[in-house]
């Protein structure tokens, strides 16, 4: 005896497996790490240090998040200025904080453009 799938399920399984598209995930954490990077540099011109710490935590995590999905040298640079950004704005350097987050959306750009 035969047993049928249903269509239904069928479909289901099919969109599952599309979302799971590596190369979008990477994409999106790039793009996060590109948005919060440029609230930083922002918040950095503004004199928010705290704020400007927030965002380039974030912009970190996406940033890490898209590296160890697809490695690449210009992410692993963001990352580098993005500690720099870290801490500056831990020692209330806002300024220095979102010059740091600048120079991190220079190597996050150029990872956007290398895929």
């Amino acid at each position: 005896m035969r047993r049928k799938l249903p269509i239904g399920g069928l479909a289901g399984m099919l969109a599952v497996l599309l979302s799971l598209n590596p190369a979008a995930a990477v994409e999106d954490h790039k793009a996060e790490a590109v948005k919060e990077a440029l609230s930083a540099v922002e918040s950095g011109k503004q004199g928010q240090a705290a704020a400007a710490g927030e965002h380039v935590r974030a912009a970190k995590l996406h940033a890490e998040a898209a590296e160890h999905e697809k490695a690449n040298p210009h992410l692993g640079a963001a990352i580098k200025d993005l500690e720099a950004a870290i801490e500056h704005s831990q020692k209330g350097r806002a300024e220095l904080a979102g010059e740091s987050a600048r120079q991190a959306l220079t190597h996050l750009k150029a990872a956007e453009k290398a895929f």
